[in-house]
């Protein structure tokens, strides 16, 4: 077997592969046993059909094509082993390039493989770790948000007051002309929040159940609706209901509905959580900082598109499935962004090659440096992914199949290495 390689751009190799007659003989024999027992012929069993005879019935390039098959099949993992030293990417493009009777077999093999990388500098960067604290008016938003999620409502049949919800029906118009999307039937209005656009609640103070009010807003310049920025609208707003809102307050028994013992432990468990939201939020920024400024300093072959490719799918799927736990439509999600899955793609093209390559990064550093995850670790991560799922059967199946051990064997090495660059770059104030 002869076999001439050729570097290709984007992380590709070329492989010309030769079977002589006499290497290739035992697959067209193969060929003629494969196709002999598709094809039906008077008097002879199914696989033992003399090659003359099988020639008459069925075209010799197809019995030819078929053995061509089982000897690709049967000849490219070798080739590809004695010939790439790097972890190849998806499947060989394979191209015949030499069939006939009675000569060799000449088939193209491109693969591709992953890109290299040539790192610079990755253990002085120096990336300032800032101070998480917490604010005591984002506590108290918190504690207005969970009074909001515990409010008592009653019909009131007073005017409207500062703090009242109120539904309303709304007609929206430009000289004259009705809003697209500006006609609303039994919308509720919080009093003294902006809603639709400022100014607006504070048009409805006084107003009584059934009254009718017609006024018009300015909407600023910069509103994100361009068919109304900086538009004069009309309104005219029939007053639905009125709703009279008292809020709990935060004392032993609003803190006991949380499963908590009094007012004190919420506020400081509210504290802990905001405090722990930030600091996870700063090692994000940490890490980021860091894999910034080492690509920077780093070297990339070409990136092959199928990785891209992959990486941008994987990327939406994590934006559909983050669109769907929140009980949301992707498709409604599209719609509200005005655009199309493929549009939406081309945006994350410049993301999904700086994640390869954190990917690549992450793979130079742990060879260099010989991080490695032990068998141990491998099994007490995959033992905790058991226990929280309770061993059903199909999740375990999953869990303990090859390609997943592979997955968190890999995610386990990346966080060690990131641990490390933190451990080489972070300045603690």
């Amino acid at each position: 077997m002869n076999i001439q390689k050729k570097d290709l751009d984007k992380s590709q190799v070329e492989l010309t592969v030769e079977l002589t007659i006499d290497e290739f003989k035992p697959y067209i024999e193969k060929g003629i046993k494969k196709v002999s027992e598709e094809v039906k012929i008077e008097g002879f069993r199914p696989g033992k059909v003399p090659y003359n005879i099988l020639k008459q019935k069925v075209d010799e390039m197809a019995i030819l094509e078929q053995a061509a098959k089982i000897a690709i099949n049967k000849t490219i993992d070798q080739a590809i082993k004695e010939n790439i030293f790097s972890q190849i990417i998806g499947h060989p493009q394979i191209n015949i390039t030499k069939l006939a009777p009675e000569n060799s077999l000449e088939y193209k093999a491109i693969i591709t493989i992953l890109p290299k990388s040539k790192l610079g500098d990755y253990k002085d960067i120096k990336v300032e770790q800032i101070e998480v604290k917490t604010k005591d008016e984002e506590i108290k938003t918190i504690i207005t948000q969970l009074r909001e999620m515990r409010v008592i409502e009653k019909i009131s049949t007073e005017t409207i007051q500062e703090g009242n919800k109120v539904v309303v029906d709304i007609k929206m118009f430009i000289d004259k002309v009705p809003v697209e999307g500006g006609q609303g039937k039994s919308v509720a209005v919080i009093i003294g929040k902006d809603y639709i656009v400022p100014g607006f609640d504070k048009k409805l103070i006084h107003a009584s159940r059934n009254e009718i009010r017609e006024f018009n807003l300015h909407y600023p310049k910069d509103f994100h609706q361009t068919h109304l920025a900086g538009k004069l609208v009309d309104f005219c707003v029939k007053i639905v209901e009125i709703y009279q809102r008292e809020l709990p307050e935060v004392n032993e028994e609003f803190a006991k509905t949380f499963g908590l013992k009094s007012a004190d432990e919420l506020k400081s468990n509210i504290k802990k959580s905001v405090l722990a939201e930030k600091q996870q939020e700063e090692e994000k920024r940490i890490e980021a900082a860091i894999f910034e400024k080492i690509i920077s300093q780093a070297k990339f072959d070409d990136i092959p598109e199928i990785l891209i490719n992959h990486e941008t799918k994987v990327m939406m799927a994590e934006l559909e499935y983050s669109v769907t736990s929140q009980g949301g439509k992707f498709d409604d999600y599209l719609s509200h962004l005005q655009k199309t899955q493929d549009q939406l793609i081309l945006e994350m093209l410049p993301d999904a090659v700086k994640r390869i390559k954190i990917s690549l990064i992450i793979r130079e550093i742990a060879y260099i440096e010989k991080i490695i995850v032990t068998d141990e670790e491998i099994k007490e991560e995959t033992d905790k992914l058991l226990k929280q799922s309770n061993n059903k059967t199909d999740i375990k199946e999953k869990i303990t199949s090859i390609a997943y051990q592979d997955y968190l064997a890999n995610n386990l090495t990346g966080k060690k290495v990131v641990e490390k660059l933190k451990e080489w770059n972070v300045k603690k104030n």
